[in-house]
């Protein structure tokens, strides 16, 4: 049996299952736009997944430059996408 939770990603509920990371969650939901870039504001989603490159940062709790790739997600975190 799974345990699932939900976060918050840009207003909107995310389920994610215990020991996923942000990013897993979000992908897993379909949820590929993870920030955009500075100039230009292309979509930017995971790249490596493993904590190398920066391209799925977001905020988290009102922390920017959080890489999703490598936080566990938690009950209840509030994140938005970077930009």
């Amino acid at each position: 049996m799974s345990n699932t939770q939900s976060f918050i990603f840009n207003g909107e509920e995310v389920e994610f299952e215990e020991g996923q990371s942000v990013a897993a969650a979000l992908i897993n939901n379909h949820k590929r736009d993870l920030r955009s870039t500075r100039f230009g504001k292309e979509p930017r989603s995971i790249f490596c997944g493993i904590g190398v490159c920066f391209d799925c940062i977001v905020i988290i709790n009102g922390v920017g430059n959080q890489r999703s790739c490598l936080i566990q997600a938690h009950e209840g975190m509030k994140i938005e996408g970077g930009q």
